[in-house]
């Protein structure tokens, strides 16, 4: 079992930062480089070890931030836990890697958590890569509204996020609008397969109304308009272009699941136009 590239890992990144947040940064980049080659560092290129690096700090600001958001409203319910834990088995995350993203988690949660400085270091490790934080964002939005409701409290957060990484209040109120129409949008298709006619016909309306929104266009958008949208929102969503920017392997799922989403929108409102 090869362990030595975490453990330098570990040691170089607290040396280097003299804080838990770089120690565990080392030790993801320390797995990377057991699981592939073992003490071969010299085999990775410059762009390769930045590549990791951002994949690193993307994985530790995320769950670090989950757990930052589930302390919002005080304390940190049984659901959030829940929640937790099912993202982290949606993402298959077993073994040292759950451990460091339930170790993320934990910290976020710790009264005082340092959010702004987690992340500026996560936005200078983006450099500038728009859509690599805007997937960050949707994540944490996907936390908030985990229970179905968006609290105060969690919005104030994800202001605070959003302001951080450089977006504004408005895009954040249309991320939301777009992400709370994909939870809607994935329900209704999924009462349209099992309802009866009538329920199909109610859910078909709320669908198409949904689809719309998931694209962030308007129910009256011209096809022109509506193609434009969804080029755009998959060039975003890519997960291959993601993972190249910094996006981990290991969350490359969420991605696929997005631009499921958008292509399954399109498809839909085409067919009405």
């Amino acid at each position: 079992m090869r362990i030595w590239g975490k453990l330098l890992g570990f040691l170089f990144g607290f040396m280097l930062t003299k804080n838990i947040f770089g120690a565990l940064l080392g030790l993801w980049l320390g797995h990377r480089f057991d699981k592939g080659v073992g003490l071969n560092f010299e085999s990775f290129s410059v762009n390769e070890q930045d590549e990791m690096t951002r994949q690193a700090a993307f994985f530790y600001t995320s769950f670090s931030v989950m757990g930052h958001i589930a302390k919002a409203k005080g304390r940190v319910t049984e659901h959030e836990i829940a929640f937790a834990t099912a993202y982290m088995n949606k993402l298959g995350l077993k073994g040292e890697l759950r451990q460091q993203a339930q170790e993320a988690f934990r910290e976020g949660k710790v009264a005082g958590f340092p959010l702004k400085e987690r992340l500026q270091k996560f936005k200078q490790s983006c450099r500038a890569r728009n859509d690599l934080m805007l997937m960050f964002l949707e994540i944490q939005i996907q936390v908030a509204f985990a229970d179905g409701s968006l609290d105060p409290a969690e919005r104030e957060v994800l202001h605070k996020i959003a302001g951080h990484l450089g977006f504004s209040a408005q895009d954040l109120d249309r991320l939301l609008e777009m992400i709370i129409a994909g939870e809607s949008f994935q329900r209704h298709q999924q009462q349209q397969s099992r309802g009866g006619q009538h329920s199909r016909q109610t859910s078909a309306k709320s669908l198409l109304k949904d689809a719309y929104k998931v694209l962030g266009v308007s129910e009256s958008a011209s096809k022109q308009e509506v193609k434009k949208a969804y080029k755009k929102l998959m060039s975003q969503h890519h997960p291959d272009k993601l993972v190249a920017k910094g996006l981990p392997a290991e969350m490359m799922e969420l991605a696929k699941q997005k631009t499921q989403d958008i292509q399954a929108a399109y498809d839909l409102i085409n067919r009405h136009l």
